[in-house]
C-alpha cells in the first residue's frame, strides 16, 4: 500500500501560514510563487530593502531567501505537528544584479527521520523576463515538534 499524496492546498496554506509568520520575509517583500511535495518557489523583488553599498542585491538577503526556500521546501515533507529548522548551510554567490526580482526555488534532496538535506537555487529575473543563475545553496535541515 501506497501513502496518499499530500493535499496541495494544505500543503501551500502550511507554507504560506509559516512564512506569514516570518517578520523579516515580510519586511524585504518576499512572496511565496509555488508549493509542491519537495519544492518551494520564493520571489524576492529588489528594493532599498536588499541592497549593499554597490546596490545590487545584498548577499545576506540572498542567503537568507535561499535559507527559507530549502527550509520551506523541507517542511513539504514533514510530518505534521513538527517544523524545521535549520542546522548548516553554504553558499555559491554566482553573479550580481541590480534589478528585477529573485526566484529562490528549494527542493529537498533526501528526507530522512533526523536530518532533510535539501538545496536552493537563485535566479535573477530581469525587467524584460530574462533569467540569470545567481546563487546556489545547500542546506540541512532538522525536524523539531512546533510549539505553536
Amino acid at each position: 500500500m501506497t501513502a496518499a499524496a499530500p493535499d496541495p492546498t494544505a500543503l501551500r496554506e502550511r507554507v504560506a501560514a509559516s512564512l506569514a509568520r516570518q517578520g523579516m520575509m515580510r519586511h524585504l517583500g518576499v512572496r511565496l510563487v509555488d508549493v509542491a511535495p519537495g519544492t518551494v518557489t520564493l520571489a524576492l523583488p529588489y528594493s532599498d530593502k536588499v541592497t549593499q553599498q554597490q546596490d545590487g542585491f545584498h548577499g545576506g538577503a540572498m542567503g537568507a531567501l535561499a535559507d527559507i526556500a530549502g527550509g520551506y521546501a523541507g517542511l513539504t515533507v514533514a510530518p505534521d505537528g513538527m517544523e524545521v529548522t535549520t542546522v548548516e548551510y553554504k553558499i555559491n554567490f554566482l553573479a550580481a544584479f541590480q534589478d528585477g526580482e529573485l526566484l529562490a526555488i528549494g527542493r529537498v534532496v533526501r528526507a530522512g527521520r533526523r536530518i532533510i538535506v535539501t538545496t536552493a537555487e537563485l535566479v535573477h529575473v530581469a525587467p524584460d523576463g530574462t533569467r540569470s543563475p545567481c546563487a546556489v545553496m545547500q542546506q540541512t535541515l532538522v525536524p523539531v515538534p512546533k510549539t505553536y
